[in-house]
């Protein structure tokens, strides 16, 4: 048992990123669509490129959307509607009418004889109006809107809506009915008595009229014909006419719902597993190659994965939602992420990668990956300094116009003209360009939750009025000032080969706060003419210079110095020697002398930026005892201490060349021609 937990906890690290591995591909998988993906991309007018294309298997052609809506609308319009009618209601009319007819007429010849012509005409006109039904309010159905009058829950009639009878149209009926039979004053006054006698009968039966519409609109199909297995769908170079994209698209529609049973839907997962493992994997065989640092930090490996999986997760979301925003995706904040907390190299390949995995997902895949790799490139090429906030606004700028450039030239390819350009697209890429501004605010949560350092963290620690700087430069004045000069030093020789400049400045500031411990055994603080080490042993002094180191790593980390400013103080002496007391030491004793006791720990620098630190360290260092110097002995002095760190094998473990280091040399030599400048002596 005590064997089977030393080796889990000895390879805790690898079965990490192995179950990382293994989770993050099934969480991308299981954002990818449950469906197969048709292999045939096709657009509507344009010529169909790939072989003659024969029917798979039996299908039904698919209407168009537009297609079902105007069956839709048609069934709208046409759908009977319901009306109650109150038979009771026309029996109470006529009876009101007798009473209004005696009353109204009283003082004329018709009250002695109702069955006088008017009073006939009058109900006669009622009978009428009741036939069919009188509307209980106004209703804007079509005159030809099929109606079905329903008494006690059964219908017992049909008809259409013009039918029916309005109240708004009362006074023309009336008039039109009695004509010019009758005097003008009997006119009035019927029609005064018809409108306080007709009540309505009849009611809209909303409950019976919805449920029929919406059984008449569950009616409409979806598919108009079909196509027979082996039937020719179309041939190579045709162009894809309107019938031929019906059937295309049914075709696509098919193969990817019903196409897809279990048993072969389960295939599909597995072949997106297996893709998106091998994506994956290259990443980790690439940082494992490459990058054995990052591969070595799971919390960067976590970041890294972390990021790419944010990416398509946010692709996917805008996806279902509508994919015609699939643009507004701020998918060049994974490069910009990427570049700021590691290197360019590294945010161009994860990029990259991202797109392939979005392939998968993504409509018109081959132009969306175009323009997403192109835009990573421009991101790659075109922001530097990120903590410059000119830069990373001129850089958006140019990745927007970029996106513009590349749609605008694919448009052209498909539709072969701009007279129907898509303008909301590029609305699109402008917001776009806007929310990859937030990449600033990004890097510094992420700062906080995965305890990286970004360029901007470096250039804030680059102040020197930070607490730990301002504590170096009171208890170690020449400390600091020797930190300054090699900052500027290292600076100019990181720009000079294309290192991270703000990196090795900031590591220079930093390298060498472990003095601040015991500030007077470092003679640039010397400042009374006493040594301290007159007192002491060569052993105990070395001892004590070489302890500045590990002082320096935990006075660092004390103070919540990120990862990545540490490595400066680890690795700013290497392996190499406290040369003055070792060989003051083997002068004494020549043969028992312990090289180990001498020597610094280590590690030897392993970056370009902590390369250049230890040489422009030496050189600032120990050209505080040139006597009298001149361009030959400048010269020569670098040439000699930075030739001795190459020969003990310094920067084996850095990816410099030698190329970079004759570079430095040249600037070490030029910075320091210009601080020991002779100056011409003026007379007294």
């Amino acid at each position: 048992m005590n064997v089977l937990l030393n080796k889990w906890y000895k390879n805790h690290a690898l079965i990490y990123k192995i179950l990382l591995f293994l989770l993050t591909t099934l969480f991308i998988v299981y954002l990818f669509p449950k469906t197969g993906k048709f292999r045939y991309s096709f657009e509507k007018g344009k010529p169909w490129q790939s072989e003659n294309l024969y029917a798979p298997f039996n299908f039904a052609i698919k209407k168009s959307q537009e297609e079902i809506e105007n069956e839709q609308i048609d069934i709208r319009k046409t759908s009977p509607v319901f009306f109650e009618v109150d038979p009771a209601i026309k029996d109470v009319v006529l009876n009101d009418y007798l009473t209004a007819f005696n009353r109204t007429f009283a003082d004329s010849i018709y009250i002695s004889t109702q069955n006088t012509s008017l009073y006939k005409s009058g109900r006669s006109l009622i009978d009428r109006l009741f036939d069919n039904g009188v509307l209980d309010t106004e209703y804007s159905f079509n005159k030809d809107r099929p109606v079905n009058l329903v008494f006690d829950n059964q219908i017992q009639k049909e008809l259409v809506f013009n039918d029916l009878f309005q109240i708004g149209s009362l006074r023309p009926t009336i008039e039109i009915h009695f004509g010019s039979d009758i005097s003008v004053n009997d006119k009035n006054r019927m029609i005064s008595l018809f409108f306080d006698i007709i009540k309505p009968n009849v009611s809209l039966n909303n409950i019976l009229t919805d449920k029929t519409l919406e059984e008449e609109l569950l009616k409409v199909s979806l598919t108009r014909g079909s196509i027979e297995k082996d039937q020719l769908i179309i041939s190579k170079g045709q162009v894809v006419e309107e019938e031929q994209f019906a059937v295309l698209d049914s075709l696509k529609s098919e193969y990817e719902s019903q196409v897809w049973n279990t048993a072969n839907y389960n295939w599909v997962l597995v072949a997106y597993t297996l893709l998106v493992a091998l994506a994956l994997l290259m990443l980790l065989l690439f940082l494992r190659k490459y990058r054995l640092e990052v591969f070595l930090n799971n919390t960067k490996v976590t970041f890294i994965f972390f990021n790419i999986v944010l990416m398509i997760f946010l692709t996917t979301l805008v996806i279902n939602y509508n994919s015609q925003y699939i643009y507004i995706v701020p998918l060049c904040i994974l490069p910009l992420v990427l570049k700021a907390f590691f290197d360019a190299r590294l945010g161009l390949f994860a990029h990259v990668l991202t797109v392939l995995l979005l392939g998968f997902i993504v409509p018109n895949s081959y132009e969306y990956m175009f323009l997403q790799i192109i835009a990573g490139i421009v991101t790659i090429l075109t922001v530097s300094e990120l903590y410059k906030r000119a830069n990373l606004f001129i850089s958006v700028g140019q990745i927007t116009f970029i996106y513009i450039i590349a749609y605008f030239a694919f448009f052209v390819i498909h539709e072969g003209q701009v007279a129907n350009l898509k303008w909301e697209t590029f609305g699109l890429f402008i917001l776009c360009g806007l929310a990859t501004l937030f990449v600033q605010p990004l890097i510094y949560i992420y700062e906080k939750i995965f305890g990286l350092v970004s360029d901007v963290s470096l250039l804030e620690l680059s102040d020197t009025n930070t607490k730990l700087l301002k504590e170096l430069s009171n208890r170690a004045p020449g400390t600091f000032h020797h930190s300054l000069n090699v900052a500027n030093l290292a600076e100019a020789s990181a720009n000079e080969i294309g290192a991270n400049a703000m990196l090795v400045r900031v590591g220079a500031l930093y390298h060498d706060i472990g003095k601040m411990n015991n500030p007077t055994f470092y003679t640039e603080n010397q400042s009374n003419g006493i040594n301290p080490h007159e007192e002491l042993s060569n052993k105990e002094s070395a001892g004590i210079i070489i302890d500045h180191v590990i002082q320096g790593i935990e006075i660092a980390k004390k103070n919540n110095l990120p990862d990545r400013v540490i490595d400066f103080i680890r690795t700013h002496h290497g392996t190499s020697l406290v040369y003055y007391f070792y060989m003051k030491e083997k002068s004494i004793n020549e043969e028992d002398v312990n090289i180990e006791d001498f020597s610094y720990p280590g590690p030897k620098p392993f970056s370009k930026e902590t390369a250049i630190l230890m040489m422009c360290d030496s050189v600032e260092a120990a050209s505080k005892s040139l006597k009298e110097p001149t361009s030959t002995k400048i010269n020569d002095f670098v040439e000699n201490i930075v030739t001795k760190q190459m020969e003990s094998g310094q920067f084996l473990n850095a990816n410099i060349t030698f190329k970079e280091i004759q570079s430095i040399k040249k600037v070490l030599k030029h910075k320091l021609a210009n601080i020991y400048h002779l100056r011409i002596e003026y007379p007294e």
